[in-house]
C-alpha cells in the first residue's frame, strides 16, 4: 500500500501559490501546474483534489461522510483566470464545512501540493454571443467564478458589446471581487457594474434590492444602458439556485427569452452549481 508522501509524489501535479481569505469561509486559490493545460474557454472548469489523509481546515466541522484515507476527493470548480493562462489558476471556494473536499482545501497554505485536473470542459461560454450584441451577467455567491474569467479574458476585445456584471449578496464582505469588479468599471467604459446588497449596514451607498426586485422594477436597464431583449442581450446566470430559477422565470415569462440547451440554441445561459 503507498504511503502518503508516496501518494502525494504520484498524484498531486500542482503547487498553491497564493490564498487569500475573503471571509472565513471564503477564499481566492491560486495554483500552478506542472505541465501547462490547452488553452480553454472562459467559463470553464476543471476539477480540484486532495486525498483523505490530508487534514481539514481549523473551522470545519465533523465530516458528514468520513472520507478513506487513501481516496483522492475530486470536485468540479469553475476557473475565475483568463483563458490564455494555461497553468496558473485561479479558483473562489466556499467551505462547505462538513464537506469532504473544501475542508481540505481551506487547509492548504502557500507551497502545499494538490491534484488539478488535465480536462478543462463546459459550456457556460461566451463563444455564441455575437461581438456586437450585449451581454448581462447576474451571480450570487462563488458563481461570480466564470464571469471573473469572462472579463479577464474579452472585456478589452468586445469594445462595442456593453457587458453588465449584477452581483447580489447579504454584505459587502460577501461580494467576492468586489475591488477588480469595481476597477473594471472605471477602466472600460463599455463595463457596468451593480452590486446589490440585502443586509448592507449604513456604509453602503448601492444598492439594496433582491435581484428579482432590479429585474422586475426596470433598474438594471435604467443603470447600465442595455435592454432586456432577447434580440440585442444575452443573459447568463451563476449562483444560489432559488436566484437562477427566479430570474429565469421571470425573464422566460416576461421578456421572451430561451433557455439555451445543448444544441438548441437560445439567449438564457445557466450555470448549474
Amino acid at each position: 500500500m503507498s504511503t502518503p508522501e508516496q501518494l502525494r509524489e504520484t498524484q498531486y501535479n500542482a503547487t498553491v501559490v497564493s490564498k487569500i481569505m475573503v471571509t472565513p469561509n471564503l477564499m481566492i486559490l491560486r495554483a500552478v501546474t506542472d505541465e501547462p493545460r490547452a488553452e480553454f474557454s472562459a467559463g470553464q472548469y476543471t476539477t480540484l483534489g486532495r486525498f483523505g489523509f490530508e487534514p481539514r481546515s481549523a473551522n470545519s466541522d465533523e465530516e458528514f461522510q468520513p472520507a478513506a484515507p487513501d481516496k483522492l476527493i475530486r470536485r468540479a470548480y469553475s476557473i475565475a483566470s483568463a483563458r490564455h493562462e494555461t497553468r496558473e489558476f485561479e479558483f473562489y471556494i466556499t467551505q462547505v464545512k462538513s464537506g469532504q473536499l473544501t475542508p481540505r482545501l481551506f487547509a492548504l497554505e502557500v507551497g502545499d501540493r494538490l491534484f488539478v485536473g488535465d480536462r478543462i470542459v463546459g459550456s457556460f461560454r461566451l463563444s455564441e454571443v455575437p461581438p456586437e450584441q450585449d451581454i448581462l451577467m447576474i451571480a450570487t455567491g462563488t458563481g461570480i467564478t466564470p464571469f471573473i474569467s469572462f472579463l479577464r479574458s474579452h472585456v478589452a476585445e468586445r469594445p462595442q458589446s456593453r457587458m453588465v456584471v449584477v452581483q447580489g449578496a447579504a454584505h459587502q464582505r460577501d461580494l467576492g471581487y468586489y475591488a477588480e469588479l469595481a476597477f473594471l468599471r472605471n477602466a472600460f467604459p463599455n463595463f457596468h457594474y451593480l452590486p446589490t446588497l440585502t443586509d448592507a449596514d449604513a456604509t453602503w451607498s448601492g444598492h439594496r434590492m433582491w435581484i428579482e426586485e432590479m429585474l422586475a422594477s426596470g433598474e438594471i436597464e435604467k443603470t447600465s444602458g442595455i435592454a432586456l431583449d432577447p434580440a440585442r442581450t444575452h443573459v447568463y446566470l451563476c449562483g444560489n439556485p432559488k436566484m437562477v430559477e427566479n430570474v429565469a422565470a421571470w425573464l422566460e415569462a416576461n421578456a421572451g427569452y430561451r433557455k439555451a440547451k445543448g444544441r438548441e440554441p437560445g439567449e438564457l445561459y445557466i450555470e448549474e452549481y
